[in-house]
């Protein structure tokens, strides 16, 4: 009984930890924009501040469906498993840190684009909700998504990696892999308002549920679909598009 108490604290530590990184990010997501209306662009942020912001979101939302990984790849690691887990961890947030580089010029431009007249914005947002639709459904976000849920294949990778550097290999490779699944549902924010707390919810359920659930390819492809309806819908519905409409949201 002890061996089994000790074999299921060392199987949950990894996780434990994620989970804790992650609900620290959200109350801090929470504290510093909850209740704040959600709006357009990189809400007045100069691009320091906003790497900051959109890591600390980013730990938030992907986290959670990376705890069961970061829980397998720690299996291989028999000593020092806390220090090189946080290596993995921050190695994993770096690739997404570095996404934000791209999502503050995009942000600024989506920004721009909440400013012209209300036909322009809700084309944008047509656009958004398009390109996120079809990579829902390619080839490419299917095998990012196969990496995520199934990364057996990965951890005989990790384990060819020379040892100084393999935490921060291998969390960067997955973080890579995170990236090429969710980045697509990650634009979305544009469209809802980038700190919009409800939509940050939902999109973590839906990046979630893709990754954990057995059903998690067929959750991908009816995001799609949803998505590529509300490409449609946002032309009658503006305010489906808040963050580019001029609709604003309630942070929560």
């Amino acid at each position: 009984m002890t061996g089994w108490l000790v074999t299921a604290r060392r199987r949950a530590g990894p996780a434990g930890l994620l989970l804790v990184a992650a609900s620290a990010a959200w109350v801090w997501s929470v504290t510093r924009w909850g209740g704040m209306q959600a709006m357009p662009g990189t809400m007045g942020l100069r691009l320091p501040a906003f790497l900051t912001m959109w890591t600390l979101m980013t730990a938030a939302m992907m986290l959670p469906a990376t705890a069961p990984v970061a829980a397998l790849y720690a299996r291989t690691i028999t000593v020092h498993r806390t220090p090189r887990m946080v290596v993995f961890t921050i190695a994993y947030l770096l690739v997404w840190g570095a996404a934000g580089l791209p999502a503050y010029g995009l942000a600024a431009g989506l920004g721009r684009a909440a400013n012209l007249p209300a036909a322009a914005g809700t084309a944008v947002a047509a656009a958004v909700f398009a390109i996120t639709g079809v990579y829902q459904l390619t080839p490419l976000k299917d095998r990012c998504l196969a990496r995520c849920r199934s990364p057996i294949g990965l951890m005989l990778r990790y384990a060819s990696y020379p040892r100084p550097t393999r935490d921060l290999r291998a969390g960067a490779h997955h973080g890579a892999f995170c990236l090429g699944c969710c980045w697509s549902l990650m634009v979305l924010l544009a469209v809802f308002g980038l700190m919009n707390l409800w939509a940050m919810v939902l999109l973590t359920a839906v990046i979630t549920a893709e990754k954990l659930l057995p059903a998690g390819r067929l959750v991908a492809r009816t995001v799609g679909i949803t998505s590529i309806a509300l490409a449609v819908a946002v032309v009658w519905l503006p305010e489906l598009a808040s963050g580019l409409t001029g609709g604003g949201t309630a942070g929560m």
